[in-house]
């Protein structure tokens, strides 16, 4: 059961990124102690011709349970989405009609692994980013392309970046080369040597700025004198 030293917010499914939503909707219900019930599709048990009191308050539970689940699925998405499960009777059938509906299907899910993949390739760093931001920009697309179970290895986002930089980062990339075996070194490394270039760019900026502002405020001065 969820602990009650924190609370857990249910994820909204609002029609996008269906993957990542049903990974976080997955350990939510594990959490909760109800993934069971859409993983292995439990049965309400069949009661007997005469019950006992303990026969009935577990059939009771497992009904509580199975409702609880439906109603965690019903309250996780969208007002647009809930018409396509509406009708459905069981977590299992709720989970699985979302799963069929937007997962798609295997030639559906290899066009869309297909497309992010033509996205990465077509990425370039813009003047204004930083290295760090091109590469969270590199890897919100790496991501969703592993959420369809696809490998993506991260010397491919090396690689990425060591062709697709711009120019005032090449002299970095040239003492790696003297330094290091750029077949080997990881993306953690890279990203933190050429955040350097930006550390430096963004250090003489400052300055620059620095002194013009001290040479605005001594005209300013001089003009008062005058």
């Amino acid at each position: 059961m969820a602990s009650n030293n924190f609370s857990l917010s249910i994820p909204t499914f609002k029609g996008d990124h269906y993957n990542s939503w049903a990974i976080k909707m997955k350990s939510y219900l594990k959490v909760m102690n109800l993934w069971e019930l859409i993983e292995s599709d439990v049965e309400l048990t069949l009661l007997p011709q005469n019950p006992t009191a303990a026969q009935i308050k577990k059939r009771d539970e497992e009904a509580a349970k199975e409702a609880k689940t439906l109603s965690c699925i019903h309250s996780a998405v969208s007002d647009g989405i809930f018409t396509s499960i509406m009708t459905c009777e069981s977590p299992k059938e709720a989970w699985s009609t979302l799963k069929e509906e937007f997962e798609g299907n295997a030639k559906t899910k290899l066009m869309q692994v297909l497309n992010l993949k033509r996205e990465f390739e077509m990425q370039r760093m813009k003047g204004n980013e930083t290295i760090k931001e091109y590469v969270s920009k590199l890897m919100s697309i790496v991501n969703q392309i592993r959420l369809f179970g696809e490998i993506f290895a991260n010397e491919r986002v090396v690689d990425k970046i060591l062709v697709s930089v711009p120019e005032k980062y090449e002299s970095k990339i040239s003492s790696l080369e003297d330094s290091k075996d750029l077949s080997k070194i990881t993306l953690v490394e890279l990203v933190n040597a050429l955040s350097a270039v930006d550390q430096r760019r963004l250090m003489r900026e400052e300055e620059n700025g620095g002194k013009i502002e001290g040479l605005l405020l001594a005209k300013s001065h001089y003009k008062k004198m005058g």
